[in-house]
């Protein structure tokens, strides 16, 4: 049965309500037509329980807006949801994803994450090409996908909204990945899940990274909301060779936005219940209203925090991983960067949820309580044990 307003309706019941399943809810294509976003196309998807959220489909399917009940979730930055074909992948010396990034999810890779690196290109057998050098967080995240299909499908009375499309990573003499990403989410639910499949269609060993960077804006993100995770050791921080609590602001509380505030990240060791599953939230009390993110541990055992408290700019990221923040240089010498023969694939499947009220809130607080006790101090000391990942191969 579908839960809508309170009431638990078949099809049938549904059918006889209306005209369209529209009329509740359903995904509508879209091209927007102003500024910086001018051309892109838009997925947007209506549950019918007030959640609401946009799937860029030319910028890697990603996404964009998402609110529930008239409550922002997602992020916005002041960069705006640009096309990519304004895009610069190599400028400003590899920053240039920063005159782009926006939105709830960011897709980070599909061979490279984390700062700028120039690694050996060997693998790719071209002379003139020695290094492959990569810019923030990878080229995945602008570019547009092919869509391959979406709508509503029944399943009896439960009703599945879903889109699909292909999102293709590839150069000659250079890497040829494909990132297969289908987007699901039950009429009534408050739930997002994807499903993703990243494959080596070439001919080289190719590398592949991976991180999903989830942005929690405002209200979510406020004063005093808290960060809810089975943190089992805080292993690194960013800001920890500097002045630890220059800023004074810890893991576990945020504070209001901030002037001249520098970003601060967070490496988490994270525990995982007994079917795998890592749930972290960012939940505002006051508001009753939280965001959770579950991850599954063998597909993405590493879990980075990101602060970004500056005015105008202020979100916090929630971002399950493939590799340790260190990077690319890190997992190659350490035997932990994965590399993809053809036809290779790597498989990762993500769970977006609005906690709505306090109810929801303290189930999940107690479900990730069980799994393991988060330090209550909002400054532990990082411990900066990387521990040994699974072997790439």
């Amino acid at each position: 049965m579908t839960s809508l307003y309170g009431r638990a309706l078949s099809r049938h019941d549904l059918a006889r309500r209306a005209g369209a399943l529209a009329q509740f809810a359903g995904v509508r294509l879209m091209t927007l037509g102003d500024g910086v976003e001018r051309g892109i196309r838009m997925l947007e998807f209506r549950t019918g329980s007030g959640l609401r959220f946009t799937v860029m489909v030319d910028r890697g399917m990603d996404l964009a807006e998402c609110e529930h009940k008239g409550r922002a979730i997602g992020w916005h930055s002041p960069a705006g949801f640009r096309n990519p074909a304004l895009h610069e992948p190599e400028g400003e010396g590899g920053l240039g994803f920063l005159r782009s990034f926006s939105g709830l999810l960011a897709t980070c890779g599909l061979d490279h994450v984390g700062f700028m690196a120039e690694e050996p290109a060997d693998q790719y057998n071209y002379g003139p090409r020695k290094t492959v050098r990569h810019s923030i967080h990878g080229r995945i995240s602008m570019v547009p996908a092919r869509l391959t299909g979406y709508g509503e499908r029944w399943e009896g009375d439960r009703c599945i909204l879903w889109a699909e499309g292909i999102v293709q990573q590839a150069a000659l003499f250079g890497e040829n990945l494909h990132l297969l990403r289908r987007i699901e989410a039950d009429v009534g639910g408050d739930t997002i899940r994807l499903h993703d499949r990243v494959v080596n269609q070439g001919f080289y060993p190719t590398p592949h990274m991976l991180c999903y960077h989830v942005n929690v804006g405002y209200p979510v993100l406020s004063e005093g909301s808290r960060y809810l995770a089975p943190v089992a050791d805080v292993v690194w921080a960013s800001h920890a060779d500097e002045a630890y609590r220059r800023q004074d602001v810890g893991y576990r509380t945020m504070p209001a936005p901030q002037d001249r505030f520098h970003e601060q990240v967070w490496q988490h060791e994270m525990a995982a219940d007994a079917e795998g599953r890592v749930p972290v939230a960012l939940v505002n009390d006051a508001l009753g209203l939280g965001f959770m993110v579950e991850s599954l541990a063998h597909q993405l055992p590493c879990y980075y925090q990101w602060q970004n408290f500056q005015a105008g700019a202020y979100a916090m990221g929630i971002e399950p991983a493939t590799n340790h923040i260190l990077g690319h240089a890190y997992a190659r010498q350490h035997g932990e960067l994965i590399t993809l023969a053809h036809g290779e694939e790597r498989r990762y499947d993500l769970v977006l949820r609005v906690l709505d009220g306090a109810a929801a809130i303290a189930a999940e607080e107690a479900r990730i309580r069980m799994i393991a006790r988060q330090p209550d101090d909002d400054f532990p000391a990082p411990s900066n044990r990387h521990r040994a990942l699974p072997a790439a191969d």
